[in-house]
Parts: C-alpha cells; sequence; structure tokens
C-alpha cells in the first residue's frame, strides 16, 4: 500500500500544495495522511479539492486570522473543510493527548472538525480540544511528518513532503520523544529545496509567501519525479 504524508509547518505548508500539483498526475496513493496543517491539507486533497481549491483556501485573506483571531477563527476553518471535502478516500491525520502524550490515529467514521482542529493546535499558541473527555493537541507535536502513522496503517511505500527541513527542526526530530516510523516502511521525501522563511513567516499570513512557497513546491516536486515510484 502507497501514501502521502504531509507534514506539519503551519503556513509554510502551502508549498505542499505546489509540490502535490505535480506529483497527482503520476502518483495515486491508497492512503493520505497528514498532520496539523498538513492534514488540512491532505484531509482535502482526500474530499477531492484540486491544487487551485487548495490554493484559494490559502490565499483566501479569512487565513490571516486564523493565528490571530484564535482559535475561533481556526476552529470555524476546520469547520468548514470538513464540510466542504468530506474525505472521498481514506484518509487519517494524527493527534497527541494531553498530559499522557500518547499520539493516536484518526480516520473514517471517528473523525470530525475537532479531531481536524486539534490537530493542528499547536502546544503554547492554541488550546488543547477537548473530545469525548479527553485533551488533544497537534499532532506534529511529536513526529512533523506522522510517516509512523502511515506505517501503522499498513503503508509500505510513502511519498513524503516535509516543509520542517530546517536545521532547528531536524534537531528537534533527532533529540526529542519523536515518534518514528521502522525500517519496513520505504520513503521518497521531497523537501524545499530553499529556506521558506522565519518562524514569523510560518505564522503571519502573507498572499506574496503563499503564493512564492507553492511555485516552489512545484519546482521542488518536478525535480525529484525521478525519485519517486508510480
Amino acid at each position: 500500500m502507497t501514501a502521502l504524508v504531509l507534514s506539519a509547518g503551519g503556513l509554510w505548508a502551502a508549498w505542499e500544495i505546489g509540490a502535490w500539483r505535480v506529483l497527482r498526475e503520476r502518483f495515486h496513493p491508497d492512503l493520505i495522511v497528514g498532520a496539523s496543517a498538513g492534514a488540512f491539507n491532505g484531509l482535502a486533497i482526500a474530499g477531492g479539492a484540486s491544487p487551485a481549491d487548495l490554493e484559494r483556501e490559502w490565499l483566501d485573506s479569512s487565513m490571516a486570522s486564523v493565528m490571530r483571531d484564535r482559535p475561533k477563527q481556526m476552529y470555524e476553518k476546520a469547520r468548514l473543510l470538513c464540510d466542504r471535502y468530506p474525505p472521498t478516500s481514506p484518509f487519517a491525520l494524527t493527534t497527541v493527548e494531553v498530559p499522557s502524550l500518547r499520539c493516536h490515529i484518526v480516520r473514517g467514521d471517528e473523525l470530525s472538525w475537532r479531531h481536524l482542529a486539534a490537530s493542528a493546535s499547536i502546544p503554547c499558541v492554541f488550546p488543547a480540544v477537548e473530545i469525548d473527555g479527553r485533551r488533544y493537541v497537534d499532532g506534529g507535536f511529536r513526529a512533523g511528518l506522522p510517516l509512523w502513522a502511515a506505517e501503522k496503517l499498513g503503508v509500505t511505500y510513502a511519498v513524503a513532503l516535509n516543509v520542517l527541513n530546517t536545521p532547528l527542526f531536524r534537531t528537534l526530530q533527532a533529540t526529542l520523544w519523536s515518534k518514528r516510523p521502522g525500517k519496513g516502511l520505504q520513503v521518497t521525501r521531497i523537501e524545499p529545496s530553499e529556506r521558506l522563511g522565519s518562524l514569523y513567516d510560518a505564522l503571519v499570513w502573507n498572499p506574496k509567501n503563499i503564493l512564492r512557497w507553492i511555485a516552489l513546491g512545484e519546482r521542488d516536486a518536478l525535480a525529484a519525479m525521478s525519485s519517486v515510484r508510480m
């Protein structure tokens, strides 16, 4: 089984749109898995959103208030995406339960807008989301790139779109309690070839940055296509 795995990354995840615009012509995954902002993209893709649809979502001025007017606007965005793009192909997202820090996979009929919001609830930025008496935060908190979840769901080959490739995030991945896949999962990673910007850029909406990142994602995916298994 194959999967498209989408990383967390705040607004940087707009880069994933450009990469998917290229990949979708030749790579048809059996499953889509996302964490945090990658879960927002993944749900929409699984619900039939085209790259043009995704670009419109990210360029909509309401995105400016997702981080500013928190958590209300982020919850509204999660509701809107779940209503507009209910998954019609297999999709899963990840969350982290607090305070236990247990990682969870959410998919199928159990998925709701609250799970989508929880998957993107960055600790110290958004409050934990309560679901059935338990509290959940960002799925990227323990695995910015949720390859572990893809492997647990039976995936043997994944194309991973990872925007968290800066030295800081690589160090965090190596030193913290990150959830990692085993050795049975084969992965083709596609990552930004240029620095996307500062953490400020990842948190503060700027349409010029969104367009720049989408264009870069297209170029990076085109350059990587020879390494993608069809």
